[in-house]
Protein backbone atom coordinates (compact mmCIF):
# COMPACT_ATOMS: atom_id res chain seq x y z
CA UNK A 1 0.00 0.00 0.00
CA UNK A 2 2.52 2.12 0.96
CA UNK A 3 4.21 1.95 -2.29
CA UNK A 4 1.42 2.60 -3.78
CA UNK A 5 0.66 6.12 -2.22
CA UNK A 6 4.10 7.31 -3.06
CA UNK A 7 3.84 6.29 -6.42
CA UNK A 8 0.58 8.49 -6.61
CA UNK A 9 2.45 11.59 -4.92
CA UNK A 10 5.38 11.15 -7.48
CA UNK A 11 2.83 11.27 -10.60
CA UNK A 12 1.16 14.04 -8.65
CA UNK A 13 4.68 16.13 -8.31
CA UNK A 14 4.92 15.51 -12.29
CA UNK A 15 1.84 16.69 -13.45
CA UNK A 16 1.90 20.18 -15.12
CA UNK A 17 -0.43 22.04 -17.40
CA UNK A 18 1.10 22.92 -21.14
CA UNK A 19 1.21 26.92 -21.57
CA UNK A 20 -2.57 27.79 -20.94
CA UNK A 21 -5.18 28.07 -23.68
CA UNK A 22 -5.43 31.90 -24.13
CA UNK A 23 -8.54 31.71 -25.97
CA UNK A 24 -10.16 29.83 -22.72
CA UNK A 25 -9.53 32.86 -20.72
CA UNK A 26 -11.59 35.65 -18.85
CA UNK A 27 -11.65 39.42 -19.38
CA UNK A 28 -12.29 41.79 -16.47
CA UNK A 29 -12.52 45.02 -18.42
CA UNK A 30 -12.11 43.86 -20.92
CA UNK A 31 -9.62 46.89 -23.33
CA UNK A 32 -11.27 47.81 -26.80
CA UNK A 33 -7.90 46.45 -28.48
CA UNK A 34 -6.34 43.15 -27.78
CA UNK A 35 -4.88 40.21 -29.76
CA UNK A 36 -3.51 36.96 -29.37
CA UNK A 37 -1.30 35.62 -31.94
CA UNK A 38 1.36 33.01 -31.50
CA UNK A 39 0.70 32.03 -27.77
CA UNK A 40 1.26 35.95 -26.16
CA UNK A 41 -1.26 38.53 -25.39
CA UNK A 42 -0.78 41.33 -26.52
CA UNK A 43 -2.83 44.98 -25.40
CA UNK A 44 -3.15 48.10 -25.28
CA UNK A 45 -3.82 49.36 -22.00
CA UNK A 46 -6.38 52.04 -21.78
CA UNK A 47 -5.41 55.37 -19.71
CA UNK A 48 -6.49 56.72 -16.50
CA UNK A 49 -7.12 52.99 -15.52
CA UNK A 50 -5.80 51.11 -12.25
CA UNK A 51 -6.02 48.97 -9.20
CA UNK A 52 -5.84 50.62 -5.62
CA UNK A 53 -7.75 50.59 -2.52
CA UNK A 54 -7.62 53.68 -0.11
CA UNK A 55 -4.69 53.80 1.53
CA UNK A 56 -2.17 56.80 1.28
CA UNK A 57 -4.08 57.65 -1.55
CA UNK A 58 -7.69 58.07 -0.14
CA UNK A 59 -9.47 56.65 -3.51
CA UNK A 60 -10.62 53.36 -4.72
CA UNK A 61 -10.15 52.05 -8.14
CA UNK A 62 -10.93 48.82 -9.69
CA UNK A 63 -11.13 49.60 -13.38
CA UNK A 64 -7.77 48.36 -15.08
CA UNK A 65 -8.12 45.20 -18.39
CA UNK A 66 -7.43 42.00 -16.19
CA UNK A 67 -7.11 39.01 -18.57
CA UNK A 68 -7.62 35.44 -16.30
CA UNK A 69 -8.23 32.04 -15.54
CA UNK A 70 -9.69 30.02 -11.95
CA UNK A 71 -7.59 28.08 -9.75
CA UNK A 72 -7.89 26.48 -6.80
CA UNK A 73 -5.52 24.36 -4.28
CA UNK A 74 -2.13 24.99 -4.35
CA UNK A 75 0.23 26.25 -7.57
CA UNK A 76 2.89 27.60 -9.38
CA UNK A 77 2.24 30.43 -12.02
CA UNK A 78 4.85 32.13 -14.13
CA UNK A 79 4.56 34.40 -16.78
CA UNK A 80 7.05 36.66 -18.80
CA UNK A 81 5.93 40.80 -19.54
CA UNK A 82 7.42 43.38 -22.25
CA UNK A 83 5.68 46.88 -22.48
CA UNK A 84 6.22 49.98 -23.63
CA UNK A 85 6.28 51.93 -20.84
CA UNK A 86 5.63 55.78 -21.25
CA UNK A 87 4.92 57.88 -18.16
CA UNK A 88 4.76 57.72 -14.31
CA UNK A 89 2.66 54.22 -12.85
CA UNK A 90 2.53 52.79 -16.39
CA UNK A 91 2.52 48.98 -14.85
CA UNK A 92 2.00 45.30 -16.04
CA UNK A 93 2.53 42.13 -14.71
CA UNK A 94 0.55 38.88 -12.64
CA UNK A 95 -2.50 39.73 -10.99
CA UNK A 96 -4.00 37.10 -8.24
CA UNK A 97 -7.13 37.74 -7.12
CA UNK A 98 -9.83 36.52 -4.31
CA UNK A 99 -12.26 39.72 -5.22
CA UNK A 100 -12.49 43.86 -5.12
CA UNK A 101 -10.88 43.94 -1.24
CA UNK A 102 -8.29 40.59 -1.73
CA UNK A 103 -6.11 40.83 -4.51
CA UNK A 104 -1.87 40.83 -5.27
CA UNK A 105 -0.80 42.51 -8.39
CA UNK A 106 3.14 42.46 -9.64
CA UNK A 107 5.15 43.06 -12.17
CA UNK A 108 7.08 46.24 -13.85
CA UNK A 109 5.71 49.22 -12.72
CA UNK A 110 7.12 52.63 -14.38
CA UNK A 111 7.90 55.60 -11.66
CA UNK A 112 9.83 58.87 -12.09
CA UNK A 113 11.85 57.49 -15.01
CA UNK A 114 13.17 54.53 -14.08
CA UNK A 115 12.17 50.61 -14.21
CA UNK A 116 10.89 49.37 -10.83
CA UNK A 117 10.33 45.49 -9.71
CA UNK A 118 6.42 46.20 -7.81
CA UNK A 119 3.97 44.57 -5.81
CA UNK A 120 0.94 45.56 -4.43
CA UNK A 121 -0.96 43.60 -2.15
CA UNK A 122 -4.22 44.32 -1.35
CA UNK A 123 -6.52 43.41 1.69
CA UNK A 124 -9.38 45.79 2.38
CA UNK A 125 -6.42 48.19 1.89
CA UNK A 126 -3.59 48.14 -0.28
CA UNK A 127 0.48 48.46 0.12
CA UNK A 128 2.63 48.80 -2.28
CA UNK A 129 6.72 47.75 -2.39
CA UNK A 130 9.23 48.22 -5.13
CA UNK A 131 12.47 47.27 -5.99
CA UNK A 132 14.04 49.74 -8.51
CA UNK A 133 16.32 48.65 -11.25
CA UNK A 134 19.59 50.58 -12.36
CA UNK A 135 18.54 49.98 -16.07
CA UNK A 136 15.95 49.21 -18.30
CA UNK A 137 14.71 45.79 -18.93
CA UNK A 138 13.44 44.13 -22.16
CA UNK A 139 11.75 41.88 -20.42
CA UNK A 140 10.38 40.59 -16.84
CA UNK A 141 9.60 37.11 -15.47
CA UNK A 142 7.30 36.64 -12.66
CA UNK A 143 6.49 33.61 -10.76
CA UNK A 144 4.21 33.07 -7.82
CA UNK A 145 4.08 29.97 -5.35
CA UNK A 146 1.14 29.44 -3.50
CA UNK A 147 1.77 27.27 -0.57
CA UNK A 148 -1.04 27.04 2.09
CA UNK A 149 -1.94 30.60 3.62
CA UNK A 150 1.19 32.18 1.60
CA UNK A 151 2.24 33.13 -1.59
CA UNK A 152 5.42 33.26 -2.67
CA UNK A 153 6.60 36.18 -5.26
CA UNK A 154 10.06 35.57 -7.69
CA UNK A 155 11.27 37.71 -10.58
CA UNK A 156 13.72 36.56 -12.98
CA UNK A 157 15.73 38.30 -16.52
CA UNK A 158 16.20 35.33 -17.90
CA UNK A 159 13.95 32.91 -16.45
CA UNK A 160 16.65 30.57 -14.93
CA UNK A 161 17.89 32.37 -12.09
CA UNK A 162 14.68 33.80 -10.17
CA UNK A 163 15.17 35.90 -6.70
CA UNK A 164 12.37 36.41 -4.10
CA UNK A 165 10.90 40.14 -4.08
CA UNK A 166 7.77 39.21 -1.55
CA UNK A 167 6.14 36.59 0.88
CA UNK A 168 2.47 37.17 0.78
CA UNK A 169 -0.47 36.47 2.84
CA UNK A 170 -3.63 35.06 1.09
CA UNK A 171 -6.51 33.02 3.03
CA UNK A 172 -6.15 29.30 2.22
CA UNK A 173 -8.48 26.91 0.48
CA UNK A 174 -9.77 29.92 -1.59
CA UNK A 175 -9.98 29.90 -5.51
CA UNK A 176 -8.22 32.73 -7.03
CA UNK A 177 -8.15 34.33 -10.45
CA UNK A 178 -4.43 34.63 -11.98
CA UNK A 179 -3.50 35.99 -14.86
CA UNK A 180 -1.97 39.56 -16.95
CA UNK A 181 -2.75 42.74 -16.37
CA UNK A 182 -2.03 46.57 -16.99
CA UNK A 183 -2.88 49.64 -15.87
CA UNK A 184 -1.81 53.21 -17.06
CA UNK A 185 -3.48 55.47 -13.57
CA UNK A 186 -1.48 58.82 -14.72
CA UNK A 187 -0.85 58.19 -18.89
CA UNK A 188 -2.92 57.99 -22.11
CA UNK A 189 -1.77 54.81 -22.08
CA UNK A 190 0.88 51.79 -23.78
CA UNK A 191 1.66 48.71 -25.67
CA UNK A 192 2.05 45.36 -23.32
CA UNK A 193 2.93 41.75 -24.81
CA UNK A 194 2.31 38.50 -22.30
CA UNK A 195 3.97 35.18 -22.76
CA UNK A 196 4.81 32.20 -21.12
CA UNK A 197 1.76 32.21 -18.66
CA UNK A 198 1.81 28.85 -17.25
CA UNK A 199 0.10 27.59 -14.40
CA UNK A 200 0.72 23.78 -12.49
CA UNK A 201 -1.02 22.86 -10.10
CA UNK A 202 1.21 21.71 -6.77
CA UNK A 203 -0.19 18.77 -4.72
CA UNK A 204 -1.94 19.98 -1.50
CA UNK A 205 0.57 20.09 1.33
CA UNK A 206 -1.45 19.44 4.14
CA UNK A 207 -2.89 15.85 2.61
CA UNK A 208 0.35 15.18 1.27
CA UNK A 209 2.12 15.03 4.83
CA UNK A 210 -0.85 13.55 6.44
CA UNK A 211 -0.70 10.42 3.33
CA UNK A 212 2.85 10.50 4.32
CA UNK A 213 2.89 10.10 8.04
CA UNK A 214 -0.05 7.48 7.42
CA UNK A 215 0.84 5.57 4.77
CA UNK A 216 0.39 2.08 5.71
Amino acid sequence: MRKYIFCALILMCGLTLKAQSLEKMNWFNEPSQWEIKDGKLMMSVPAKTDYWRISHYGFTVDDAPFYYSEYGGEFEAKLKISGDYKVRFDQAGMMIRIDHENYIKTGIEFVDGKYNLSTVVTHHTSDWSVISLDRPVDAIWIKAVRRLDAIEIFYSFDDKNYQMMRNVWMEANRPVKIGMFGACPDGDGFNVTFSDFKVTHLPDKVRTDWLKNNAE
